[in-house]
């Protein structure tokens, strides 16, 4: 049996613009490192200006918070700011107010719904495996939180050329 093949974006809901939300279970480790990588992915794309990334947690035990400091130590290692993080709660009114809203894993999924045309996983868009869960590294070492980055990257990366197909239009 065939791979599957990675996702497509929903087309946006207003001309030129794009909003992503991503979810994970606290908003500490998989969905703020991949909200970080995004938005970096996205400025290398000259795409920032057209596409706003917002990330929560279904839980909310860390509302306010900084990001996992391992999370955040492998970011910082990589390159990236992970300094202005603070974690949020998910909205049940997210799934009509985003493009698209992308969970870390099913669980998450279920949480927030269920899969629709606008919700699916964040490793749909994964060139490598798509529709694979990214794993949560929260309970093991620092090498969960580089293989959750390797992922994330490749993945932002994935997600940040079909942005830019997509806002490009026609022409």
């Amino acid at each position: 049996m065939p791979a599957p093949s990675p996702a497509a974006l929903p087309p946006p809901r207003k001309s030129g613009r794009y909003r992503i939300a991503l979810v994970c279970l606290g908003n500490i480790c998989r969905s703020p490192t991949a909200h970080v990588v995004l938005e970096s992915r996205l400025v290398d794309a000259g795409l920032d200006d057209r596409v706003e990334v917002a990330s929560s947690g279904t839980g909310g035990w860390h509302v306010g918070g900084p990001m996992d400091r391992r999370a955040a130590a492998t970011l910082t290692a990589a390159g990236y700011d992970a300094t202005r993080h603070r974690a949020r709660q998910y909205d049940d009114s997210w799934p009509a107010a985003y493009d698209l809203v992308l969970v870390m894993d099913e669980a998450n999924l279920a949480d927030v719904g269920g899969r629709t045309d606008r919700i699916g996983l964040f490793r749909d868009f994964d060139p490598v495996d798509p529709g694979a869960e990214v794993p949560d590294p929260y309970y093991g070492g620092d090498d969960g939180f580089e293989e959750v980055l390797e992922m994330v990257e490749r993945t932002s990366e994935a997600i940040a050329t079909a942005l830019d197909d997509a806002l490009r239009g026609p022409g």
